[in-house]
This record gives structure tokens, C-alpha cells and sequence, in this order.
């Protein structure tokens, strides 16, 4: 296992020194639970290789790790038929509400009326053409 680090609870789990509901692994990834369960099937994708956040990754990291995230959905959605959708989640770093600081995807399993809200903010109102176009090119100009 690559670069673990002594005092990440992801890499405890990886490591099994602390006990998880394991639903996947190979040599690349493990899922399993999320411990809060914000529906019932809220499970973690976790790199084995300690990545902070997306940030970390190479395209080489990329390429290893997230092929696993069809697999991971698709096997929810058929453990749990009665779920129309699911939210497939990243937050990246402390300030997008980052909770352990090793790179995981959430897979949160929904259904009509299920009362979660995910809160996105619509600003759209407070932009015009030029102000999309100067945001689009400020990111366009890091490739």
C-alpha cells in the first residue's frame, strides 16, 4: 500500500486497524460506508494511495482511481432498486466541507421525497455575458 499516512482515519481503514463496512476493494481502491449514512447504501470510494483531495492527483492517479466510480454506482443502484438517483459527491478541501483529508468520493443513493438537500446557490443573477466570459478565460488559460 502507497503512502500511507500513521494518523488518517482512510488509511487506519485501509490499513484495517480501524473496523469499516467494507463493500469493495482490490489493490487500487476500498469503499465502504459512510458512517453517517445519509441514506441507507451512503457509501465512501477511498484511493489506497493517500491523496489529500483531487488536487494531489497525477493524470496516472486519475486514470487508476476513478474508473471505479461506474462500478461503485451501479452496484448501489441495483442493491437498493428503490432509489431513482444518486448524488456522486467530492468535496475538496476544508472549505467545500472536507471532513478527513483523504481523497473520497461520496455516493449518496436517493428517492422522491427523501427530505436531503444538497444546497446549491444559484448567482446566475448577478452575472451577464462578459462576466462568464472573463471567468471562462481565467480557467481556459491554465491548460
Amino acid at each position: 500500500m502507497e503512502n500511507l499516512i500513521d494518523d488518517c482515519l482512510f488509511c487506519k481503514i485501509i490499513r484495517k486497524e480501524v473496523p469499516s463496512y467494507t463493500v469493495f476493494e482490490n489493490d487500487d481502491v476500498v469503499a465502504f460506508l459512510d458512517i453517517s449514512q445519509a441514506n441507507p447504501g451512503h457509501t465512501l470510494l477511498v484511493p489506497k494511495k493517500h491523496l489529500e483531495n483531487l488536487f494531489d492527483y497525477s493524470n496516472e492517479d486519475a486514470k487508476r482511481y476513478l474508473q471505479y466510480i461506474p462500478q461503485v454506482a451501479k452496484a448501489i443502484r441495483v442493491a437498493f432498486p428503490e432509489d431513482t438517483a444518486m448524488n456522486i459527491l467530492v468535496n475538496n478541501g476544508k472549505a467545500a466541507s472536507q471532513m478527513v483529508m483523504h481523497s473520497h468520493i461520496h455516493f449518496v443513493p436517493r428517492f422522491e421525497g427523501d427530505g436531503l438537500q444538497i444546497i446549491a446557490r444559484n448567482n446566475a443573477a448577478e452575472y451577464d455575458e462578459a462576466k462568464y466570459q472573463a471567468v471562462a478565460d481565467k480557467i481556459k488559460a491554465q491548460f
